[in-house]
């Protein structure tokens, strides 16, 4: 019962980071780490992600129809979706080639807790800068800049730096306004956390019990309805308030998980 309990915590936890700019596999390894959760193969930090998966493909279903339909004839439709591809691809070669170390020595707390802080006093620098924007729309952004932004998601693949992170400053440094950006971040997250849940699972599933089985299912169930609510909320909030409070959030979690590591290790 407490392993469930937990299991609902950190799905509640992975839904309402996942699309901030604060890490959520971050927070799900120190918050597991201080309430002595672990799961076999750190998958359930992962497989969770199908309700944040699920949450958002809801939100955003009425606009991926819309681009589906057109893509047969609207080439800007196409070259959206090739776009997303295209961004894709650097985090799909890296995180297969380098699943067995990011997992095995990546996946540490006292590394969490310094990529936390580090990347706040990013945000904070980047927030107030005074930055040249050139794109407005998400779905128009140059093809050269979709790849530039997929190279820069892969910092993401160190826990704590966040993949909505690094995929938003990504895209502002290149010119585009804080909405877009934030909204790209959105899209290019459907491939990207849909290939790494079909890879875990396709490395994890033979060793999965029914009780692992049953934690993933409750972690999902709060995940998907912790993340509707972000992704209905997070744009509007971006464009009038920045990312300056998530940046005090991770470097508040992060310092606060130093100390904690250091008294209780």
């Amino acid at each position: 019962m407490y392993d469930l309990f937990v299991a609902a915590i950190l799905g509640v936890v992975e839904g309402l980071t996942e699309f901030l700019p604060v890490s959520s596999t971050g927070h799900l390894l120190l918050l597991g780490h201080f309430l002595g959760f672990e799961s076999k193969g750190k998958a359930f930090e992962i497989l969770v992600q199908l309700g944040a998966i699920l949450a958002i493909l809801l939100v955003y279903l009425r606009r991926l129809l819309d681009i589906a339909l057109r893509l047969r004839s609207d080439p800007s439709a196409r070259r959206f979706v090739i776009g997303v591809l295209v961004a894709f691809l650097p985090a799909a070669m890296i995180g297969a080639l380098a699943h067995g170390f990011i997992k095995g020595v990546l996946f540490n707390p006292f590394l969490v807790c310094c990529t936390l802080i580090a990347g706040g006093l990013v945000l904070l620098v980047v927030d107030e800068l005074e930055l040249e924007v050139k794109h407005h729309d998400a779905t128009k952004f140059p093809l050269p800049m979709y790849l530039k932004i997929g190279f820069i998601q892969c910092l993401a693949m160190v826990p704590g730096v966040s993949r909505s992170g690094s995929t938003i400053v990504g895209a502002m440094l290149l010119g585009a306004d804080k909405r877009a950006a934030a909204e790209f971040s959105f899209f290019l997250a459907m491939p990207t956390m849909a290939g790494a849940f079909a890879y875990d699972l396709l490395k994890n599933y033979k060793e999965l019990t029914t009780n692992d089985v049953a934690l993933i299912g409750i972690g999902f169930v709060t995940a998907f309805i912790s993340a509707l609510i972000v992704v209905r909320s997070f744009l509007d909030f971006v464009s009038k308030r920045g990312f300056t409070p998530f940046a005090w959030w991770r470097i508040i979690v992060g310092s606060a998980g130093l100390a904690g590591l250091w008294v209780f290790g």
